[in-house]
């Protein structure tokens, strides 16, 4: 490992769940951690914790995320680094880091389909080890896996048995914050991020707006305060658009 040594304590700034910075939340985190990270393509990551992660040089990490990162951004960034061990995601096209390094035999890829990748990272969350579904049955997706069929309405479908996802770490990023870890997201940026963080041992929250308690009604706090373990506030983002298109007027 290069960049700062972590003492595994929190910095003294640290009041409650509430951290300075990123770095200064990423206290503990150490090379060969398991850690998802929220998002969806380059729209709503956590753009401060994977930026830190890079600083400070932590490698050997098995990332889950629905993508990695895409034209040199966001998670691609660990992957320039040299910083990912293993990836577990359902969309690697159009992101030449992950492509050249699995072809070398250098990162570990697990593709899964998209909404197998989500069940399993709400299963890990809920505490359910694993389960059957239909997809991917006879294809390679349910290669060394166990299959079974089961009667679906009147009719037999065989069905893989998924089993959940963890992680040491989970990333995630919210429009707004409270003192306690109470989150609410940004429209589609609730995809999987909701998920991850139940999933996570430890879930760091940079949010970009950091609110009184009680300022986020009950009926849109997406999610409870138990699931966050540390957060910061991150009022900037570079918010990157992948493919801009436009046309002549």
């Amino acid at each position: 490992m290069s960049g700062q040594t972590h003492d595994g304590e929190p910095p003294d700034g640290a009041r409650g769940k509430r951290y300075p910075d990123a770095r200064a939340a990423l206290f503990d985190f150490r090379p060969g951690a398991s850690v998802m990270v929220g998002g969806f393509g380059l729209s709503g990551n956590p753009e401060h914790l994977i930026d830190a992660v890079r600083e400070l040089g932590v490698g050997e990490l098995t990332v889950i995320s629905n993508n990695c990162g895409n034209q040199g951004q966001g998670l691609a960034t660990w992957l320039k680094a040299r910083l990912v061990k293993a990836w577990k995601g359902s969309f690697m096209g159009g992101n030449p880091d992950i492509q050249e390094q699995h072809h070398k035999g250098e990162v570990l890829v697990e593709l899964i389909p998209q909404g197998t990748l989500a069940e399993r990272i709400r299963a890990g969350g809920a505490g359910i080890p694993a389960f059957f579904t239909p997809t991917g049955a006879g294809t390679v997706v349910a290669e060394g896996k166990e299959e079974r069929t089961f009667d679906l309405g009147g009719r037999p479908r065989r069905a893989v048995l998924e089993t959940a996802l963890t992680a040491d770490f989970a990333f995630v990023r919210a429009r707004r914050g409270d003192p306690y870890g109470n989150l609410q997201f940004k429209g589609t940026t609730k995809n999987f991020q909701i998920a991850m963080a139940m999933a996570g041992r430890v879930t760091i929250a940079e949010v970009d707006e950091l609110v009184p308690l009680g300022a986020i009604p009950p009926e849109d706090v997406h999610l409870p305060g138990i699931f966050v373990q540390r957060l910061f506030v991150a009022p900037t983002h570079r918010d990157p658009i992948e493919h801009r298109t436009t046309r002549p007027r």
